[in-house]
């Protein structure tokens, strides 16, 4: 009877497993809180994006992509960051031609390689460059922003109601079509609406109409979201409106006070109101998550000028979050404070996805940081795009490999305070994170040294590391360039040494270990010790380090 019974319920367990991965696979991508973590959900499963961007137009020409996507694969990336030409898309108004988006996303998929679309339209770097030509001729149905002295700009205005929906209507063109290619498959995972948007030429638009509505109020819902807010709001954006007198009505400078902060805030009011429409009509369609790049450059002082104005930066998270409530993640750009603007993106519970980043070995130690700092979603290289690449990128790659074995660990560890990760030049301090039981301190491999005949020596790039704690008293770290001790954080022994090292890999999820390391290769036990990737130029002082990749490292305690 029991033998029978099981029997019985082989089929049922079977089906019920089909049944299982069927709902993952028709769960389209979508984030999902984890701890303190956001992650990207894709068939199921959290995913890291491993991305590499496209030249602004390389995505527009299916032949050229074609012999560059097995390069790509090759780079270690599983995912593209593509863009969408509008004009290309909607060459007359109301016609669309998607055979370009089609062959783009049937070979990226057939390469087992995801997508990011970027939505190039109504701005693209501040200015209007992607949209059709009978937008651009029609200068008086769409209107272009004005500067103080009356010239128009080939930029189109946020207060042009018309652009906003034919925009919006190609967009949910666009999001509907997706759907109904890439529906169940799944290649095509989250959505970039337009690009860097923000006034260039002056701190906000001039036009007749938007100084009409900059001397009006304040919108209500605006002020609504900041009354409910209050005491999250951005210390920045605060301070801007409790300096004015924090009035919960009023005109723009009545609310935020004159200056250039107010500008920055009604610009990026009048930029959210129209993106959040175009989102919300992509998202009515085919609700994949969707984000928006920004410059970074924070509130203009008031004898600078603002390089942009209105782009969705921490300052303004909030007026973006009222205004366009639609986009899911606000994304910096390459910036050189990289360790300060990744932290400001994170702020309020806002995921951090990299769009636009360095390459090489500085690259390689921003994406180590980003995942195991930040509990990143994703990591893309630009500089130029992917498709120009004339020779590998071989320290990004690396540190995508190692991503890529680490994902499982990664994405089980997100979120709750059991990883970290540090950057570390070669004059920078050592850096302590508290990770499980233990306090990791992490140092630069050296600093500048004189080589043979008392020629200096090659300054080393920027070092690297993540940290997981996958036990009590046992670690995986990866990374290069970084020397690590570890003291305990717990009661007990206050001491701690290392009880075993060995280098090795995961293959297909499962740890492989190589060399057992100890000796020389740990000075002696004092430390753990990651060495720098093979092609990297380094000195010859920095290549005797031993360890390579990723380690795994149990711990015991004394006294």
């Amino acid at each position: 009877m029991k033998l029978r019974i099981l029997f019985c319920c082989t089929p049922i367990c079977a089906l019920a497993l089909v049944a299982s991965q069927c709902k993952s696979r028709s769960e389209i991508p979508h984030l999902k809180k984890q701890g303190t973590a956001t992650q990207l959900i894709v068939d199921g499963k959290p995913y890291l994006a491993r991305s590499g961007e496209l030249s602004n137009n390389g995505a527009t020409n299916v032949a050229y992509m074609k012999p560059l996507w097995s390069k790509i694969v090759e780079s270690k990336l599983n995912t593209v960051l593509a863009g969408v030409s509008w004009a290309q898309m909607e060459p007359e108004e109301g016609k669309f031609d998607f055979s370009v988006v089609d062959g783009i996303v049937r070979d990226a998929r057939s390469h087992g390689l995801h997508l990011v679309l970027l939505w190039f339209a109504t701005w693209k770097n501040g200015t209007s460059s992607y949209p059709p030509d009978w937008v651009k001729k029609d200068y008086e149905r769409y209107p272009r922003a004005q500067l103080a002295d009356g010239k128009s700009i080939e930029v189109l205005s946020a207060f042009g109601d018309a652009s906003r929906d034919a925009d919006a209507r190609a967009f949910a063109a666009l999001m509907r079509h997706i759907k109904e290619i890439d529906g169940q498959q799944h290649t095509v995972i989250m959505i970039q609406v337009e690009n860097e948007v923000g006034m260039e030429s002056d701190s906000r638009d001039r036009s007749p109409v938007a100084n009409q509505a900059f001397a009006g109020p304040v919108p209500k819902e605006l002020m609504d979201y900041m009354e409910q807010h209050k005491d999250t709001l951005n210390p920045e954006f605060r301070q801007v409106w409790e300096a004015a007198g924090g009035k919960t009505s009023g005109t723009w400078e009545e609310v935020f006070g004159k200056g250039k902060a107010t500008d920055e805030i009604f610009t990026s009011w009048t930029y959210a109101r129209y993106v959040g429409k175009v989102a919300a009509a992509g998202k009515a369609e085919y609700p994949l998550p969707m984000y928006m790049n920004a410059y970074t450059y924070g509130f203009p002082k008031a004898n600078e000028p603002a390089p942009s104005s209105g782009s969705p930066m921490p300052e303004v998270f909030d007026v973006w979050r009222a205004g366009a409530p639609g986009i899911d993640i606000f994304s910096p750009d390459n910036s050189r404070t990289y360790i300060v603007m990744s932290g400001k993106y994170t702020q309020s519970g806002n995921p951090l996805f990299i769009p636009e980043e360095s390459p090489g070995a500085e690259g390689a130690a921003r994406a180590l940081y980003a995942f195991g700092h930040h509990d990143a979603i994703g990591y893309s290289r630009m500089s130029g795009g992917v498709d120009r690449l004339t020779t590998p990128d071989n320290d990004l790659a690396g540190a995508y490999d190692l991503i890529a074995q680490l994902t499982p660990l990664i994405v089980e560890h997100q979120g709750n305070g059991t990883m970290s990760a540090v950057m570390l030049g070669p004059d920078d301090p050592p850096q302590k994170v508290q990770v499980g039981n233990y306090t990791l301190e992490a140092k630069f491999f050296g600093s500048r040294r004189v080589g043979p005949g008392g020629q200096q020596s090659e300054t080393p790039p920027r070092a690297g590391a993540i940290f997981i704690a996958t036990g009590p008293d046992e670690y995986f770290v990866a990374g290069n360039g970084v020397a690590v001790t570890f003291t305990p954080n717990t009661p007990g022994p206050p001491l701690a040494g290392l009880a075993t090292v060995e280098e090795g890999t995961f293959v297909d999820g499962r740890w492989v270990p190589g060399r057992r390391l100890a000796g020389d290769d740990t000075i002696e036990g004092d430390c753990v010790q990651l060495r720098w990737p093979l092609g990297t130029k380094v000195p010859l002082w920095a290549q005797r380090w031993s360890g390579e990749g990723i380690q795994r490292v149990t711990l015991y305690r004394y006294k």
